[in-house]
């Protein structure tokens, strides 16, 4: 394995980290040169993998809040589309077993209500407003 060209670096530390590099070079196989090589290499790496893992920690949150939201909004509807099948449940008389014209007016309405959902999601709207004129039964 080919080693990379050293340069000379002339730096100041600290005194308690000089005798502390002393007292490393010594006790290790190694020189001071190798030691805050390796010790820069590394703490150059973590630098590098701290600022990706700040950034992807911010992504996380974010995501996060998004998630919740759509949770609360998925909840809501949820919770209002069964009070009004209960509503609706309680209210509706049931149609008799020879009423033809009421259950093919269900069907109709069910295909128009099929529709509609259809159009909003084609076009990407989302509404529990007052249903426009165009929309047809409301």
């Amino acid at each position: 394995m080919k080693r990379a060209p050293k340069i000379r670096q002339n730096l100041y530390i600290d005194r308690e980290i000089g005798d502390a590099l002393d007292a490393m070079a010594t006790g290790h196989a190694g020189n001071k040169s190798r030691l805050v090589n390796d010790a820069l290499r590394t703490w150059l790496r973590h630098r590098g993998a701290s600022e990706a893992e700040a950034a992807l920690r911010m992504r996380l949150n974010e995501l996060s809040k998004e998630l919740a939201a759509a949770r609360r909004d998925i909840d809501i509807l949820v919770e209002s589309l069964a009070l009004f099948i209960r509503y609706q449940l309680m209210v509706t008389p049931p149609l008799g077993d020879n009423d033809e014209v009421g259950r093919a007016q269900g069907r109709q309405r069910f295909e128009a209500f099929i529709s509609q959902v259809g159009r909003q999601l084609a076009t990407g709207k989302r509404t529990i407003a007052v249903p426009s004129a165009e929309g047809g039964e409301g």
